[in-house]
């Protein structure tokens, strides 16, 4: 009895329970509680080996700290980005309802607005292309006249004597890429004979 008694109170006061494995390196003896076949398989730790435990608890708690720090700093940062993206969108989007306003207001306008007219939405389009390009996003360029199934998608066919059999003939979309991923594959009419 006096056995049993001082056996649970070394497991309470000088034993961890953890996972076997953690005790291999360790220098530690295993023992059964006894008269009680349902209690768990318990370790006795010499002082040594529990300094390196909570060494190793310490340790892991000091990396579960900083790695929260971490991700609240990259949550921070990606806020921050997509924040920004937003704003420069926004301008472009001014810069189209601008245009767009003047159009409403003006039913008839003036020659020199007209003549201006591409110009400025070859603007707005150069400002839209710069802001997705500060983010990794650009237009896929084809090359070749034959279409490239990983880049682009036939939409439809034409028949065209002029050129050869699945000539891309026009591009009806654009397509973009970010970074090495395909976003949107261009979309494209290619030629077909009669």
């Amino acid at each position: 009895m006096f056995d049993t008694i001082l056996n649970i109170s070394l497991w309470i006061v000088n034993c961890a329970t953890f996972p076997f494995h953690y005790f291999k390196k360790l220098k530690c003896r295993r023992f059964r509680i006894k008269n009680y076949d349902d209690a768990p398989q318990a370790y006795i730790l010499s002082q040594e080996s529990r300094y390196l435990v909570v060494q190793q608890i310490s340790s892991f708690q000091k990396q579960n700290v900083l790695l929260q720090q971490s991700l609240r700093e990259q949550q921070t940062q990606s806020v921050a980005t997509t924040e920004d993206l937003f704003l420069e969108l926004l301008e472009v989007g001014d810069a189209l309802e601008a245009i767009i306003t003047y159009l409403e207001n003006n039913t008839n306008p003036s020659p020199e607005f007209l003549h201006r007219l591409p110009r400025s939405i070859g603007a707005v389009h150069r400002k839209f292309l710069s802001v997705v390009g500060k983010h990794q996003v650009f237009p896929i360029e084809l090359e070749g006249s034959q279409p490239d199934f990983n880049l682009c998608r036939v939409v439809d066919r034409e028949v065209r004597t002029d050129v050869a059999d699945q000539t891309i003939t026009k591009i009806v979309r654009r397509g973009f890429r970010w970074d090495e991923k395909i976003l949107r594959p261009a979309e494209v009419i290619t030629s077909k004979p009669e």
